[in-house]
């Protein structure tokens, strides 16, 4: 960089509470450690997680930004003050790898245009690492976010992603609220061909994780019970 600005780090957060030395390389917990200030989704769980992975940082020096869906765009830019005065500081999500399905992604795109340099840490994604056990093609996916609620919009999308996905030879991948997991599946089941390969993959890197590929006529001879747990859902008609 031609500037004196100082960096920004996407740091990652384990995807529930195993434990962080299982998911977080060294770097992140170096970066931690020397970090003061941060902008995060929610400052309790930050404040918690960096207490957990650094016990000995002194949280009275931490200064926290808030960035979550209700944070309006123009609250952005004083958020990188700290760089522009030639200081580094952190973000982090929720859970797993910011910018990725995460408010974030505006951060990052501000810091590009103000010459901020954007550093991303190793850590889990959930959604790559989905993609990564499915079986699917991983030279073609695409990441859709959230269905539409609406129970006859949604099979509509799902049809037209089911197009695409033949069309393209692409996996399509999706999120949904936890709360709302079972209404997809069973959605996906009754919408998708019986041919198409569909993949649920709950708690991903937890003790209690779930993965598993199969087409969708064999799904219908099953059930699960994923109500209220983090999952990505995967499709693909070959």
């Amino acid at each position: 960089m031609s500037n004196n600005y100082g960096k920004i780090y996407f740091i990652p957060v384990p995807l529930g509470e195993n434990d962080p030395n299982d998911v977080l390389p060294k770097s992140v917990f170096d970066t931690v450690e020397r970090l003061n200030e941060y902008i995060v989704e929610n400052e309790k769980t930050a404040r918690k997680f960096i207490k957990r992975i650094c016990p000995s940082k002194d949280q009275s020096k931490l200064v926290f930004h808030t960035l979550n869906k209700r944070t309006d765009a123009i609250e952005y830019s004083p958020y990188l003050k700290t760089a522009i005065e030639g200081n580094d500081l952190g973000l982090m999500s929720e859970a797993g790898t910011p910018g990725i399905a995460d408010p974030g992604a505006d951060i990052a795109n501000m810091a590009h245009y103000k010459g901020i340099q954007v550093v991303p840490l190793v850590g889990p994604s959930s959604i790559l690492m989905a993609m990564t056990a499915s079986g699917m093609n991983g030279q073609s996916f695409a990441f859709n976010g959230y269905l539409p609620i609406d129970k006859g919009d949604r099979k509509k999308a799902i049809k037209e992603y089911e197009r695409r996905s033949t069309n393209s030879d692409q996996a399509q991948i999706f999120i949904e609220t936890p709360y709302r997991n079972d209404k997809m599946f069973e959605d996906l089941k009754s919408t998708l061909n019986p041919n198409t390969e569909l993949c649920i993959a709950v708690d991903i890197s937890l003790n209690t994780e779930f993965i598993k590929t199969k087409k969708v006529k064999e799904w219908n001879k099953k059930m699960l019970d994923f109500h209220k747990k983090p999952a990505i859902f995967i499709f693909q008609k070959r």
